[in-house]
Protein backbone atom coordinates (compact mmCIF):
# COMPACT_ATOMS: atom_id res chain seq x y z
CA UNK A 1 0.00 0.00 0.00
CA UNK A 2 1.41 3.35 -0.61
CA UNK A 3 1.71 5.88 2.39
CA UNK A 4 0.10 9.09 1.53
CA UNK A 5 1.59 12.02 1.79
CA UNK A 6 1.16 14.43 5.10
CA UNK A 7 1.18 17.27 3.15
CA UNK A 8 -0.47 18.12 -0.13
CA UNK A 9 -0.06 20.71 -2.59
CA UNK A 10 -1.44 22.03 -5.93
CA UNK A 11 -0.51 24.21 -8.07
CA UNK A 12 -2.63 25.88 -10.50
CA UNK A 13 -1.27 25.49 -14.60
CA UNK A 14 -2.94 27.37 -17.04
CA UNK A 15 -1.82 28.71 -20.62
CA UNK A 16 0.34 31.91 -20.18
CA UNK A 17 0.88 31.77 -16.69
CA UNK A 18 4.17 33.60 -15.40
CA UNK A 19 6.49 30.21 -14.82
CA UNK A 20 8.80 31.77 -11.74
CA UNK A 21 5.23 32.29 -10.30
CA UNK A 22 5.16 28.61 -10.22
CA UNK A 23 8.27 27.07 -9.91
CA UNK A 24 9.39 29.44 -7.02
CA UNK A 25 6.63 28.08 -4.43
CA UNK A 26 7.14 24.80 -6.00
CA UNK A 27 10.90 24.64 -5.86
CA UNK A 28 10.47 25.68 -1.99
CA UNK A 29 7.16 23.35 -1.29
CA UNK A 30 8.53 20.08 -3.06
CA UNK A 31 11.44 20.21 -1.05
CA UNK A 32 9.25 20.43 2.44
CA UNK A 33 9.77 16.64 4.26
CA UNK A 34 6.83 14.22 3.66
CA UNK A 35 5.12 16.61 0.83
CA UNK A 36 3.61 16.06 -2.24
CA UNK A 37 3.10 18.54 -4.98
CA UNK A 38 0.96 18.26 -8.11
CA UNK A 39 0.78 20.72 -10.90
CA UNK A 40 -3.25 20.74 -11.72
CA UNK A 41 -4.96 21.80 -15.17
CA UNK A 42 -8.26 21.58 -16.53
CA UNK A 43 -6.62 18.64 -18.78
CA UNK A 44 -3.52 16.68 -18.83
CA UNK A 45 -2.14 18.40 -22.03
CA UNK A 46 0.97 20.25 -22.16
CA UNK A 47 0.52 24.03 -21.12
CA UNK A 48 2.59 26.32 -22.34
CA UNK A 49 3.72 29.74 -20.44
CA UNK A 50 3.77 33.25 -21.41
CA UNK A 51 7.23 33.15 -22.77
CA UNK A 52 6.83 29.19 -24.55
CA UNK A 53 7.80 27.37 -21.45
CA UNK A 54 5.98 23.90 -21.85
CA UNK A 55 4.87 22.45 -18.59
CA UNK A 56 2.97 19.21 -17.90
CA UNK A 57 0.06 19.02 -15.72
CA UNK A 58 0.58 15.81 -13.01
CA UNK A 59 -3.09 15.65 -12.29
CA UNK A 60 -6.25 17.37 -13.41
CA UNK A 61 -9.10 19.50 -12.28
CA UNK A 62 -11.71 16.10 -12.03
CA UNK A 63 -9.07 13.74 -10.90
CA UNK A 64 -6.92 15.85 -8.39
CA UNK A 65 -7.08 14.74 -4.97
CA UNK A 66 -7.95 16.62 -1.98
CA UNK A 67 -5.45 19.49 -1.23
CA UNK A 68 -3.71 21.15 2.00
CA UNK A 69 -2.83 23.83 0.09
CA UNK A 70 -3.49 25.43 -2.86
CA UNK A 71 -2.03 28.13 -5.13
CA UNK A 72 -2.89 30.16 -8.18
CA UNK A 73 0.22 31.54 -9.96
CA UNK A 74 -0.16 34.90 -12.00
CA UNK A 75 0.85 36.05 -15.43
CA UNK A 76 -1.24 37.63 -18.63
CA UNK A 77 -3.12 34.70 -18.83
CA UNK A 78 -4.86 35.56 -15.69
CA UNK A 79 -7.43 37.63 -17.88
CA UNK A 80 -9.17 34.36 -19.82
CA UNK A 81 -9.60 32.68 -16.10
CA UNK A 82 -11.29 35.23 -14.64
CA UNK A 83 -14.53 33.86 -16.40
CA UNK A 84 -13.59 30.87 -16.68
CA UNK A 85 -16.06 28.77 -15.06
CA UNK A 86 -14.69 25.19 -14.53
CA UNK A 87 -11.79 26.57 -12.96
CA UNK A 88 -13.36 28.80 -10.43
CA UNK A 89 -15.78 26.01 -9.53
CA UNK A 90 -12.42 23.88 -8.95
CA UNK A 91 -11.12 26.69 -6.88
CA UNK A 92 -14.48 26.86 -4.67
CA UNK A 93 -14.53 23.43 -4.29
CA UNK A 94 -10.43 22.56 -3.07
CA UNK A 95 -10.77 26.49 -1.19
CA UNK A 96 -13.20 24.79 0.90
CA UNK A 97 -11.08 22.33 2.54
CA UNK A 98 -7.85 23.03 2.13
CA UNK A 99 -5.71 24.70 5.23
CA UNK A 100 -3.61 27.42 3.08
CA UNK A 101 -5.66 29.13 0.01
CA UNK A 102 -2.73 30.85 -2.00
CA UNK A 103 -1.73 33.22 -5.09
CA UNK A 104 1.29 34.73 -6.36
CA UNK A 105 1.22 37.86 -8.52
CA UNK A 106 -1.88 38.20 -10.25
CA UNK A 107 -3.35 34.89 -9.41
CA UNK A 108 -5.06 36.71 -6.56
CA UNK A 109 -7.31 38.31 -8.72
CA UNK A 110 -8.28 34.97 -10.06
CA UNK A 111 -9.07 34.10 -6.42
CA UNK A 112 -10.91 37.32 -6.10
CA UNK A 113 -13.46 36.08 -9.35
CA UNK A 114 -13.72 32.67 -7.48
CA UNK A 115 -15.19 34.64 -4.52
CA UNK A 116 -12.42 33.66 -2.34
CA UNK A 117 -11.18 37.25 -1.09
CA UNK A 118 -14.27 38.95 0.02
CA UNK A 119 -13.66 40.77 3.60
CA UNK A 120 -9.74 39.21 3.35
CA UNK A 121 -5.96 41.83 3.13
CA UNK A 122 -4.37 40.55 -0.05
CA UNK A 123 -1.70 41.24 -2.05
CA UNK A 124 -0.72 41.17 -5.51
CA UNK A 125 1.70 42.53 -8.36
CA UNK A 126 1.86 46.39 -8.29
CA UNK A 127 0.51 47.00 -11.38
CA UNK A 128 -2.84 45.24 -10.26
CA UNK A 129 -2.96 45.71 -7.03
CA UNK A 130 -6.20 48.11 -7.19
CA UNK A 131 -7.94 45.58 -9.08
CA UNK A 132 -8.67 43.45 -5.81
CA UNK A 133 -11.05 46.26 -4.52
CA UNK A 134 -13.41 44.65 -6.87
CA UNK A 135 -13.32 41.54 -5.76
CA UNK A 136 -14.20 43.15 -1.86
CA UNK A 137 -10.92 42.87 -0.79
CA UNK A 138 -8.48 45.14 0.94
CA UNK A 139 -5.45 45.31 -1.04
CA UNK A 140 -2.20 46.19 0.75
CA UNK A 141 1.18 46.49 -0.80
CA UNK A 142 3.49 44.45 1.37
CA UNK A 143 5.23 41.84 0.29
CA UNK A 144 2.94 38.32 1.48
CA UNK A 145 -0.27 39.17 3.61
CA UNK A 146 -1.79 36.21 5.67
CA UNK A 147 -5.28 36.80 6.61
CA UNK A 148 -6.77 33.92 8.18
CA UNK A 149 -5.99 30.51 5.52
CA UNK A 150 -5.84 33.38 2.47
CA UNK A 151 -2.05 34.08 1.96
CA UNK A 152 -1.08 35.92 -0.74
CA UNK A 153 2.73 36.79 -2.33
CA UNK A 154 2.87 40.02 -4.36
CA UNK A 155 4.95 40.02 -7.64
CA UNK A 156 6.24 37.13 -9.44
CA UNK A 157 9.36 36.66 -6.64
CA UNK A 158 7.45 36.58 -3.92
CA UNK A 159 6.14 33.49 -4.18
CA UNK A 160 9.23 32.03 -2.26
CA UNK A 161 8.81 34.20 0.47
CA UNK A 162 5.37 32.84 0.58
CA UNK A 163 6.89 29.20 0.24
CA UNK A 164 9.13 30.21 2.98
CA UNK A 165 6.83 31.36 5.52
CA UNK A 166 4.23 28.67 4.91
CA UNK A 167 7.00 26.21 5.41
CA UNK A 168 8.15 27.58 8.26
CA UNK A 169 4.40 27.42 10.11
CA UNK A 170 4.21 23.79 9.12
CA UNK A 171 7.62 22.22 9.74
CA UNK A 172 9.09 24.98 11.92
CA UNK A 173 11.84 27.85 11.06
CA UNK A 174 14.86 25.65 11.08
CA UNK A 175 13.07 23.71 8.07
CA UNK A 176 12.69 26.62 6.37
CA UNK A 177 16.10 27.93 7.02
CA UNK A 178 17.66 24.74 5.65
CA UNK A 179 15.24 25.07 2.69
CA UNK A 180 16.39 28.29 2.00
CA UNK A 181 20.23 27.78 2.29
CA UNK A 182 19.88 24.88 0.09
CA UNK A 183 17.88 27.19 -2.61
CA UNK A 184 20.60 29.74 -2.06
CA UNK A 185 17.85 32.34 -1.95
CA UNK A 186 19.77 35.12 -0.75
CA UNK A 187 18.49 37.88 -3.25
CA UNK A 188 21.27 40.69 -4.00
CA UNK A 189 19.85 42.33 -6.89
CA UNK A 190 22.20 44.46 -8.86
CA UNK A 191 19.87 47.39 -9.04
CA UNK A 192 17.59 48.86 -7.00
CA UNK A 193 14.48 49.06 -8.80
CA UNK A 194 12.37 46.15 -7.67
CA UNK A 195 9.37 47.96 -6.61
CA UNK A 196 7.81 50.93 -7.02
CA UNK A 197 8.64 52.59 -3.52
CA UNK A 198 12.43 52.34 -4.65
CA UNK A 199 12.50 52.39 -8.38
CA UNK A 200 13.12 55.87 -10.01
CA UNK A 201 9.98 57.57 -10.19
CA UNK A 202 10.06 57.73 -14.48
CA UNK A 203 10.89 53.99 -14.53
CA UNK A 204 7.69 53.24 -13.04
CA UNK A 205 5.70 55.32 -15.10
CA UNK A 206 7.79 54.42 -18.09
CA UNK A 207 7.01 50.78 -17.55
CA UNK A 208 2.93 51.84 -16.55
CA UNK A 209 2.83 53.48 -20.06
CA UNK A 210 3.99 50.27 -21.67
CA UNK A 211 1.76 47.80 -19.32
CA UNK A 212 -1.50 50.29 -20.26
CA UNK A 213 -2.84 48.36 -23.02
CA UNK A 214 -2.69 45.15 -20.77
CA UNK A 215 -3.90 46.78 -17.80
CA UNK A 216 -6.92 48.06 -20.31
CA UNK A 217 -7.71 44.76 -20.86
CA UNK A 218 -7.65 43.42 -17.94
CA UNK A 219 -9.49 46.21 -15.98
CA UNK A 220 -12.37 44.98 -18.42
CA UNK A 221 -12.18 41.93 -17.29
CA UNK A 222 -11.64 42.62 -13.70
CA UNK A 223 -14.79 44.44 -14.27
CA UNK A 224 -17.22 41.60 -15.85
CA UNK A 225 -15.90 38.84 -13.41
CA UNK A 226 -16.71 41.47 -10.43
CA UNK A 227 -20.23 41.72 -11.82
CA UNK A 228 -21.19 37.94 -12.16
CA UNK A 229 -19.49 37.48 -8.43
CA UNK A 230 -21.63 40.39 -7.41
CA UNK A 231 -24.63 38.16 -8.96
CA UNK A 232 -23.45 35.03 -7.20
CA UNK A 233 -24.34 36.78 -3.78
CA UNK A 234 -22.05 36.79 -0.75
CA UNK A 235 -21.83 33.36 -0.57
CA UNK A 236 -20.67 32.46 -3.74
Amino acid sequence: MTRQSSFRAGLLLFPDLTQLDLTGPYEVLARLPDAEVHLIAGSAAPVKTEHGLTMLPSTTFADAPPLDLVCVPGGFGVNALLDHEETLVFLRRIAARARYVTSVCTGALVLGAAGLLRGKRATTHWASLEFLRAFGAEPVADRVVVDGAVITGAGVTAGIDMALRIVAELAGPRVAERIQLMIEYDPDPPFNAGSPRVAEPALTAELRAALAPRMEARAEAVRRAAERLEGRGPNA
